[in-house]
């Protein structure tokens, strides 16, 4: 059984993933700057969520050549509600790929500041 902060979390992941979804031919036909803004953050948030699904498994190492990850069930919760409420607006999307849980994120994204 499922608590209900993972519950409510997974229900609004499925809701920005499916809003996503149904934005898609809007966005095929007059591309994401005809958007409005609201939907312009959805689909950001909508897109961190499906490459911080990606996280590296032990299982996948032999296919990802990326070591696995374990992570605890509630920090992978924490970091997919933070994501939902735009803690990490600021972050690109391409930072939330193949990363253990949020705070790898967080730490690859620090890194790359750091670099300028």
């Amino acid at each position: 059984m499922v608590g209900d902060e993972h519950y409510n979390v997974a229900r609004g992941v499925q809701k920005v993933l499916q809003r996503y979804k149904d934005l898609q031919d809007i966005i095929a036909i007059l591309g994401v700057d005809e958007l409005s803004d609201e939907d312009k953050l959805t689909v950001a948030r909508a897109r961190k969520l499906q490459r911080f699904f990606s996280q590296p498994f032990t299982v996948a190492q032999v296919f990802t050549g990326l070591e696995g990850k374990y992570v605890p069930v509630k920090d992978t919760i924490r970091g997919f509600k933070e994501i939902l409420e735009g803690k990490y607006d600021h972050i690109r999307e391409d930072f939330f790929y193949m990363k253990g849980g949020i705070e790898e994120v967080v730490e690859s994204y620090e890194a790359e500041q750091k670099k300028g």
